[in-house]
């Protein structure tokens, strides 16, 4: 009888066996049957990928399994499976669309075979590491371009694009002659469809900021190649929502080939462009339609636009057309031909979280005040409460207090805790819960750029985020960021709690184990992990952190913060399969 027999000391009955003998069974019978079953359950939560909810009671302190090779670039929300059956109208199908709860894998994304810690700042702005990026698409079609090419272990970042093959540098010394790039007076800019973002990484030596955007595309990994090589940048699409960022936040606005058609739909493209840009900055546009063989008709209604919306041209130089922003409240309504008008009274222009683009302008109050020109130069703009900061209660008071504390507990975090702020180990930085960018205010004097992430259903302070000089976005933390795997040092979550509450029924919308496995798919290996937190939650942190392999120390907050938090520090490992299993 085997095993089973073997152990049965009685009978306890006895059913009809195969071949019409008699299997009785006893009670050890049946205490080892339920064990032999436990165990299949629990090999098969370890081993098969989980899709959605909290971690399962059974592998609470076990390691969450590995995700399939295939999945080395997982984009949750950007999922060519999902989005190929999506509408083209618009884009709409190259915009966010993220699984529904339940059905996004819950496994740990691998690196590539080859990966290492990435080339350090400033040296990666020119080059990186081949096999952390093992894709040479952009290499074979753009390189006569400048865009990068691959040397030995290296791909290789020429600094060019398609409108300037010769070089950014050489590009920007040519806008220099008509948007004040090397004065302070601009510090944020938008780059749209940015290639691998040179444009942007060498403008950093000028102290602006620019936050590079392209989509998930047939080039593969442009977003990616440029966080590799530590330039600010997102996976965004303009299709039928507006932007996630609040209105009046860039200095400046710009499009070297980025093929958006601004004109189209009635204008949308182009007034969500307005919407984003702050009164007296700049509109850059190089390439399609300015003066484009074939496109006359498009570049006309360009211009007819924007002296619609009374923007000013300032030149034409070849295929590059700029234009500034009036400073004053918008010049609407007026007859034009395109029937534009401004919104209601009720409209936000702040909102942006899957909010759809308006046919109209928004009114926007303090125009003047947080204007270019009229907002304090770079980096004072840093250190002093704007207009817009006034709006909120006690704003002014608030924004002081925010930025003491935050420059004390980066102080804390480098001296007491050994987090490496100010070393070559850490370039990209996000702060998921970033209020007025007290934190990105703080490490400023480092070699490192941040992330500022503005839940949406909490105040929409990125505003003043952007009147400090700083860049950021909004984001829900309960569906995954719109961004690569590995493209990020440090990941800084305060009050990490709140992030997953529903500030008004006070219940969690998701669990934390779904955004401590998000912070792992964005967090490159060996990157750095902060959490802030009650006691009882960094507890339940720490668990999760074994779940997900990190290697995590509990430590005291600072001593003004009380005893009422305490901060997680964990460093992601780099694992990989054995070969035998890949």
């Amino acid at each position: 009888m085997g095993l089973l027999s073997s152990l049965r000391p009685h009978r306890r009955g006895a059913i009809s066996g195969v071949g019409g003998g008699q299997w009785q069974w006893s009670f050890l019978d049946a205490v080892w049957a339920v064990f032999l079953l436990a165990v299949v359950v629990f090999l098969a939560l370890v081993f098969t990928p989980r899709r959605g909810g909290p971690l399962p009671a059974a592998l609470a302190g076990s390691a969450v399994p590995p995700c399939a090779a295939s999945e080395v670039d997982l984009l949750p929300c950007e999922d060519p499976r999902r989005s190929s059956r999506l509408s083209r109208e618009m884009n709409y199908y190259r915009e966010r669309h993220c699984p529904a709860r339940g059905e996004a894998p819950v496994c740990l994304v691998l690196p590539p075979r080859g990966y290492r810690v990435p080339v350090p700042w400033p040296e990666s702005l020119h080059k990186i590491w081949h096999d952390n990026m093992p894709y040479g698409k952009i290499a074979e079609r753009k390189g006569h371009q400048g865009w990068m090419k691959q040397e030995g272990s290296y791909f290789i970042f020429p600094g060019g694009g398609t409108m300037f093959p010769d070089g950014a540098e050489q590009y920007i010394e040519k806008l220099t002659q008509y948007v004040p790039l090397k004065s302070g007076l601009l510090r944020t800019g938008l780059d749209m469809g940015c290639g691998v973002a040179s444009f942007g990484g060498f403008l950093l030596k000028e102290n602006i900021m620019t936050l590079s955007f392209a989509p998930r595309d047939s080039h593969k990994s442009q977003i990616q190649f440029a966080l590799e090589r530590g330039i600010p940048a997102f996976l965004l699409m303009l299709g039928t929502r507006r932007l996630p960022f609040p209105a009046q936040s860039f200095d400046f606005v710009h499009c070297s080939r980025c093929l958006i058609p601004f004109t189209a739909y009635n204008g949308s493209y182009l007034i969500e462009v307005d919407r984003l840009l702050r009164p007296g900055g700049y509109l850059i546009i190089s390439g399609p339609p300015v003066q484009w063989k074939k496109q006359e008709k498009e570049w006309t209604e360009l211009q007819a636009m924007a002296l619609a919306l009374c923007y000013k041209l300032i030149t034409v130089d070849g295929n590059t057309a700029i234009w500034k922003k009036p400073t004053e409240a918008s010049c609407l309504p007026n007859q034009n031909e395109f029937n534009i008008d401004l919104c209601s009274t009720d409209d936000d222009p702040d909102q942006a979280w899957y909010f759809k683009l308006k046919k109209c302008v928004s009114k926007v109050s303090l125009a003047e005040e947080i204007a270019v020109g009229s907002i304090r130069k770079w980096p004072d703009r840093l250190s002093k409460p704007s207009a817009r900061a006034s709006l909120m209660e006690n704003g002014a008071n608030l924004f002081e207090l925010d930025t003491q504390k935050w420059a004390k507990r980066v102080s804390y975090y480098k001296k007491s805790l050994g987090v490496k702020l100010g070393t070559a180990e850490i370039r990209n930085v996000m702060d998921m819960n970033a209020y007025l960018g007290g934190l990105a205010a703080a490490v400023v004097p480092d070699p490192v750029w941040v992330m500022n992430v503005v839940p949406a259903q909490k105040p929409l302070t990125l505003g003043v985020i952007y009147d400090r000089g700083l860049i950021g976005v909004y984001h829900e933390w309960c569906e995954p960021f719109s961004t690569y795997p590995r493209t990020y040092d440090l990941i800084h979550a305060d009050g990490i709690s709140s992030l997953i509450r529903d500030p008004i029924s006070g219940k969690n919308r998701c669990d934390l184990f779904d955004v401590m496995l998000e912070m792992d798919r964005i967090l490159r290996p060996e990157g750095t992990a902060i959490i802030r937190d009650s006691p009882d939650v960094i507890d339940k942190a720490a668990q999760v952190a074994q779940s997900i392999r990190w290697i995590a120390q509990v430590h005291d907050a600072e001593p003004e913060s009380g005893r009422m938090e305490k901060i997680l520090v964990a460093t992601k490992t780099h694992w990989k399969l054995p070969l035998t299993s890949l």
